[in-house]
């Protein structure tokens, strides 16, 4: 794991929920965990709706000059965030703004992710019409690479619906990504998958004999709000 790891996407995708996972499993390994909020384009799943959760677990949880309050729906960002950034003693991630245009903040800070203890990855979600292929995987990742002027150091196969998530799912991601990481010579960091869904995914992988999916990352759903299953 590199120093700081910023993550980027689509908007669905699942990259705050990956991010916030991220947070809490660094801090069971760092002292010093901090989780940067970027995101001031989307005012729906920000990380920063957990805050008194990760705190709670000393992850220090960073977007704007006010804190969690009135003002949290602010389009702008805390010089603050500077700090885990250029302390080393941080393990960072950044949960960066929805596509290209929230992906745009980055410039402020772009001395830090061109360090080589940065690594920047995009969340792929299969499932979303606008990455629902190779060819719109590859655009979507472009136009971030294009608006940030900085390059991918990874891809996150990250498909899902939520609760209605199935293993399937996730090789359907996988294979999709898999043709564009060899397409733009990215590699696959990591695919997600749902804690109760780790075994189902084994089976699966095992009665297709699927080869290359490895790298498994187990998440729990953190950021969805438990009245959407009422």
């Amino acid at each position: 794991m590199e120093r700081i790891t910023a993550i980027a996407g689509h908007y669905g995708s699942g990259k705050t929920e990956f991010s916030v996972n991220l947070a809490f499993d660094l801090k069971e390994k760092h002292d010093k965990v901090a989780i940067l909020d970027m995101d001031i384009a989307n005012p729906y799943f920000r990380s920063r709706e957990r805050q008194k959760m990760m705190e709670d677990k000393g992850i220090d949880v960073i977007y704007n000059t006010f804190g969690f309050d009135i003002t949290e729906d602010l389009p702008a960002i805390s010089a603050a965030l500077r700090g885990p950034l250029e302390n080393k003693e941080f393990t960072t991630v950044v949960d960066v703004g929805g596509n290209d245009s929230g992906a745009r903040v980055l410039k402020q800070f772009e001395k830090y992710f061109r360090q080589d203890d940065c690594r920047l990855l995009c969340v792929l979600n299969a499932n979303r019409p606008e990455t629902d292929s190779v060819e719109g995987m590859i655009d979507h990742l472009k136009s971030i690479e294009a608006e940030t002027n900085l390059k991918f150091h990874g891809i996150i196969n990250n498909t899902h619906l939520l609760r209605e998530t199935t293993a399937a799912d996730i090789v359907k991601g996988y294979e999709l990504c898999s043709q564009v990481s060899d397409i733009l010579e990215i590699p696959i960091a990591w695919n997600t998958c749902r804690e109760d869904l780790l075994d189902d995914l084994k089976i699966l992988i095992d009665e297709r004999n699927i080869q290359g999916l490895e790298n498994i990352y187990p998440i729990k759903l953190y950021m969805r709000p438990s009245w959407l299953d009422r």
